[in-house]
């Protein structure tokens, strides 16, 4: 299962259609762009709170994963804490994935 999810982010990054950050994904909510936030588990209790405020006033749904390192991993990247996807057609299989 877990493996399923992180090959479909990694495929939403090279279609360019994923931002990574939390300033980023912010920028992104707000502009109504983001379709989907993953936030991982281990982030920080303040960036924890600052992205779900977010995503309940914008009406963004986000998911939770394992850790940090995993969805760094998935994007070829560094630990990453918060990725939008940007693509409805991404999100809502990501949505299913991660149920």
């Amino acid at each position: 299962m877990t493996n399923q999810w992180m090959s479909l982010l990694g495929l939403a990054n090279r279609a360019r259609k994923i931002i990574s950050g939390e300033e980023l994904a912010v920028k992104e909510i707000r502009g109504g762009r983001a379709k989907l936030i993953l936030l991982s588990a281990d982030a920080s209790a303040n960036t924890t709170k600052k992205i779900t405020d977010k995503c309940s006033s914008y009406r963004v749904p986000y998911k939770k994963v394992d850790n940090r390192y995993q969805l760094g991993q998935a994007i070829g990247k560094d630990a990453r804490v918060v990725v939008a996807i940007l693509d409805d057609g991404f999100a809502k299989k990501l949505m299913t994935l991660l149920d």
